[in-house]
Formats: structure tokens, C-alpha cells, sequence
């Protein structure tokens, strides 16, 4: 690629260099040092709240009232990443001592390590413009476990990203610590973004957003000469099961609950309900009556960007064509108006268009005839961060079946409550199968999150100076 024609790309080989050389300092790194960063990084932020939420504000039009509620999320992710990192957590060592003779029995002096993987670069999400933007989650967590950051900033919020940026390195700064821990990549083309992650200066990359996006990006990073980790959040529509036995006791309050789900912050979150999977039953019938006239009057906000609207517009029309319609709107306000669809299990097993995501207010009803038809519709899913499983609190063959449908295509089951919302804590599991995520097997939220950005290494009859 010629750097010549596109300035930006000249800035993402500066921005890369630097944090190449802050990264053997910050991988030694004691913990005290990257604890005090991670608690700074989170009281600045809390200092800046007023101004920072106005420009948060103007951009997304999310309001006030959320805003500061995930001003208040990414502070707590800050400092419990500092607590990670004092418990030892990123230094932690396993050691299996000497033991004299030949093998099996006999061995060597083995520790297993962990070490930092390098520079991350961090593409940043349109519709969390803290908890997953430039100091979010994946940033955090990355500091934590002794890696600098190169953060991509998303379009749909370039003045936040700048101003929490500037923010950030005046803390660098004060703190004494190299500028290159915590770089910015602002505007960019898409043949940025693929020249960033495939910069040999970059040792992994955390990706948020969509799932076209996502997967281009995932295929840049393989096509590398040394292809390097790619922890890709790609989207998911969340199958919520609705059984028989939880609407008969409270049908109309779990409509209310559903319908505020399905429109929380516009329908855009990578946890919305999308899709809602009914057992033919009277019961049913009624919770799909009381669900549209729940979510009738629910009026939403503006998207994030334009072309997240027009994407939603596109997605719903197509699930439209394909579907019959439970409730769509005469007119849309400040933000599109919530859209239901209803179709059967073997049309929804059977045609894909029925299983686009609906990044907006809007979802996909599901009617089965038998608890294995269910189980089908999940498995042709695919994959999904979420499912949800209302009703299954008794033992039986039935929801063990469920429970197990579930558990392979998700990677948190619910039993009450709905997905939008995701914990903060040690048990916390948010990634599941391709297309939801790239990398099943990790956490892009909770303090797990930070295992993505450490390597194990053994070391063999090691010196004392190296296990320091």
C-alpha cells in the first residue's frame, strides 16, 4: 500500500511506532505503576463528566440520563481492571518443581508465564461511545494485561474520541509514563483500518460492530505473513424463548419487560432480543397481542448515524418482504418506530433473510409447533451472544434439551430478566459462536476480558532473574 496518497495512512505508522516502543516498558511494568494508570485514567474521567456527556450527547443523541450511566460503567471497568492487576492477576505463574529421574516421572524445573502480547489495536463502537469506545472495555483490559493501545475512533462520535483521548494522555503525561501507551487513529477509509490491523507492529486486534465489517477486518488479520489474534464482537439477535409455563403466570408484565428490551437505546444494542421463539399455545397467542400493544407507544430516539438508519430501514424491509407483520408503525418520529414480524419455525429454519440482524427496534417472532422444532430454530441460529429461556426453571427432558441448544450456540443463557445489559464481574461471559464473535472462547466484557491479551510461555530450569 503507498503511503505517499493517503496521509492517514502515514499517521497510523507513527501512532504504531510509538506504542512499539512503549511496549517492552509497559509489559515489565510493575503493578503498581499500571493500577495507578487504570484509577487516574477513571477519576479524570469522572472529573470530565459534565462536558464529555454534552459532546456524547450532541453526537449520538443517546441522552443525558444514559450517558452518565456509562460514564459511571467505564470508570467501574477502569478500576476493577486496576484491582485485577494488584491481585496479580496478569503476573500469575503456575510451577511444577524438579523432579528428579527419567521421564514420565522425572522432569525439568518447568514455571508457566504469561506475557503481554504487544500492541492492540482497538477499533472503537458506535453505540457505546464510552464503556466500548477509547477507554472502554477492550482499552482497559488491554492496559491491564501490559499492552499499549492504538485506539481506531469511530465516526459516529470523532469530538468525544478526541476530547476522552486528550484526556487520557494528559494522565499518560502526568504519570510520566511513554506517550505510546494510549495512541488515536482518528478519520480513516476502510483501506485504513485494513492497513492498520495489518501493521506488523500490532500484536492483536478488539473489534466491536458490525458483522460485515468485523469479518472483513478478521480476514485481514489472517492474510497477514504472521497472522496475529483477532477478538471480533460481530453482532447477534438473541433468541428469547417465551414457554407456555412463564406466560401463564405474567404474560402482560413480560410483554412490558420485552417491549422496553427491544427499544432500549433504539434497539441498539448487540443484546437486543431480536428474535422471539413462541410454543403454540393460547398463552402465546395472547403474550404476541400484549407485546404489540406494549411496544406501540414506545417512541425511540434517533440512530447513532445515518447509515446505521438506513441499515436498519434495509434489514427490517427485507425481514418484512418475508414475514407477516405483528405491528409496524404508521409513521416514524425522531427515530424509527418499533416493528414486530411474525413467521413459523420451518420458514424461518428454511430462509435465511428471516435471520438478518435488525440493528434497531424491532423483532422477529417465532411460532413452533414442539419443543424439537424450537431446538431447530435455534440451532439455525447459528450463533448468538444470548438466549434467552423464559419458563424453564423445572427439571425435564424438555428443558434440558433447551438448556443444551442453547449452551452450544451462546455464550450466556438466561433464565429470567432479558439480555440488554451486561455485567461487569469475574463470571461474566460475552462472546459466543461465529457470526456473534470470532473468538468463542474469550470475554470482551468482565475481568476475563483481559486472558485475550496475555500469551502463556514456559520457562525451563529458568534463572531467578527471570521470574521476577
Amino acid at each position: 500500500m503507498n503511503i505517499q496518497h493517503d496521509p492517514s495512512l502515514a499517521l497510523i505508522d507513527q501512532v504504531v511506532a510509538k506504542a512499539v516502543a512503549a511496549a517492552d516498558f509497559w509489559a515489565e511494568s510493575p503493578a503498581a505503576v499500571r493500577a495507578a494508570l487504570l484509577n487516574g485514567l477513571a477519576t479524570a474521567l469522572e472529573d470530565r463528566q459534565a462536558e464529555l456527556v454534552a459532546i456524547a450527547d450532541r453526537e449520538s443523541g443517546l441522552g443525558e440520563g444514559r450517558l452518565k450511566g456509562e460514564v459511571a460503567r467505564t470508570a467501574f471497568q477502569l478500576r476493577g481492571f486496576a484491582s485485577e492487576v494488584e491481585a496479580g492477576v496478569p503476573y500469575r505463574q503456575v510451577v511444577s518443581d524438579a523432579v528428579a529421574g527419567a521421564p514420565p516421572a522425572g522432569r525439568p524445573a518447568l514455571v508457566r508465564v504469561q506475557r503481554a502480547l504487544g500492541p492492540v489495536a482497538m477499533f472503537s463502537a458506535s453505540n457505546f461511545p464510552f464503556a466500548f469506545s477509547v477507554l472502554g472495555g477492550d482499552t482497559s483490559s488491554a492496559l491491564a494485561a501490559g499492552c499499549p493501545v492504538v485506539v481506531k475512533a469511530h465516526s459516529g462520535h470523532p469530538e468525544l474520541s478526541r476530547a476522552v483521548y486528550e484526556l487520557a494522555a494528559g494522565v499518560v503525561r502526568q504519570q510520566g509514563l511513554p506517550e505510546g501507551l494510549l495512541t488515536l487513529v482518528e478519520a480513516t477509509s476502510r483501506a485504513g483500518g485494513t492497513y492498520l490491523v495489518q501493521h506488523p507492529g500490532i500484536a492483536a486486534v478488539a473489534f466491536t460492530g458490525s458483522y460485515q465489517g468485523g469479518k472483513a477486518l478478521w480476514q485481514a488479520a489472517n492474510e497477514r505473513p504472521r497472522p496475529v489474534p483477532f477478538f471480533g464482537e460481530l453482532g447477534s439477535i438473541n433468541p428469547l424463548v417465551a414457554l407456555p409455563a412463564a406466560l401463564e403466570k405474567d404474560s402482560e408484565g413480560l410483554a412490558k419487560t420485552l417491549a422496553a428490551s427491544i427499544t432500549l437505546g433504539c434497539g441498539q444494542f448487540c443484546t437486543s432480543p431480536g428474535l422471539i421463539v413462541l410454543l403454540d399455545s393460547p398463552h402465546s397467542e395472547r403474550f404476541v397481542a400484549q407485546l404489540a400493544e406494549a411496544i406501540a407507544p414506545i417512541a425511540t430516539h434517533r440512530m447513532l448515524t445515518a447509515g446505521m438508519r438506513q441499515g436498519f430501514d434495509a434489514a427490517a424491509a427485507t425481514v418484512a418482504a418475508n414475514a407477516d407483520a405483528v405491528f409496524t408503525p404508521a409513521a416514524d418520529g425522531a427515530g424509527p418506530a418499533p416493528r414486530l414480524f411474525s413467521t413459523d419455525a420451518a420458514a424461518f429454519i428454511a430462509n435465511a433473510h428471516l435471520r438478518e440482524e435488525m440493528f434497531g427496534p424491532a423483532a422477529l417472532l417465532v411460532r413452533a409447533a414442539s419443543v424439537a422444532e424450537v431446538v431447530a430454530v435455534l440451532e439455525a441460529v447459528g450463533g448468538s451472544l444470548t438466549t434467552t429461556l423464559w419458563g424453564a426453571e423445572q427439571a425435564s427432558d424438555d428443558n434440558r434439551q433447551l438448556v443444551r441448544a442453547a449452551e452450544r450456540i451462546s455464550g450466556r443463557v438466561l433464565f429470567g430478566g432479558v439480555p440488554t445489559g451486561v455485567a461487569v464481574c469475574h463470571a461474566q461471559q460475552h462472546g459466543g459462536p461465529w457470526p456473534s464473535s470470532t473468538t468463542p472462547q474469550t470475554t470482551s466484557v468482565g475481568y476475563a476480558a483481559l486472558e485475550r491479551f496475555l500469551r502463556p510461555v514456559a520457562l525451563q530450569d529458568a534463572p531467578a532473574w527471570t521470574l521476577g
